[in-house]
């Protein structure tokens, strides 16, 4: 596999702008269309689909998984609380920390969304760049994500 140095054509610092600006765009079109509809933002959908896809989880695993600090997820996992689609449980196996579930509620939110968060996804993103460059970017950002996270960059402190 041949890599780039920072001295040929890609200019990284404008890649990592596109990068950014669209992350930020797409997030926020996601959001409009997810509180429009089912009364929820991004964020919240993407820890009840984690939740849904790894029953039994803690807070220091969503944590791990979206790259932020155990504080700010437990407030989040507190506002799903709060709406009644997250239940904390007692973790048999460490009395300090809860396992996270989903209530009734919250998986047949999560079910209600799918197909808003498909849909939306395929208007901005498949509507919008051809199949083999949007295989191609999928490619790219999977292997990019994987070398990040086994090197730890990115991981927040706390």
């Amino acid at each position: 596999m041949e890599y780039i140095s920072a001295s040929e054509a890609v200019d990284l610092p404008r890649l990592f702008s596109d990068l950014v600006r669209c992350e930020t765009r797409l997030y926020n079109a996601l959001n409009d269309r997810l509180r429009e509809r089912h009364g929820i933002v991004t964020s919240q959908l993407e820890f009840l689909r984690f939740l849904r896809d790894h029953p039994g989880a803690r807070v220091a695993d969503l944590a791990s998984e979206f790259a932020a600090g155990v504080g700010a997820i437990s407030k989040g996992i507190d506002r799903l609380e709060q709406q009644g689609w997250v239940a904390r449980q007692p973790n048999p196996a460490d009395r300090r920390s809860s396992l996270l579930a989903l209530t009734q509620d919250g998986m047949r939110l999560v079910q209600a969304t799918d197909d808003t968060f498909t849909e939306c996804l395929t208007d901005l993103l498949g509507s919008n760049l051809p199949s083999s460059s949007l295989s191609t970017v999928a490619q790219a950002f999977s292997q990019l994500r994987g070398v990040l996270e086994q090197a730890g960059i990115g991981t927040p402190a706390g």
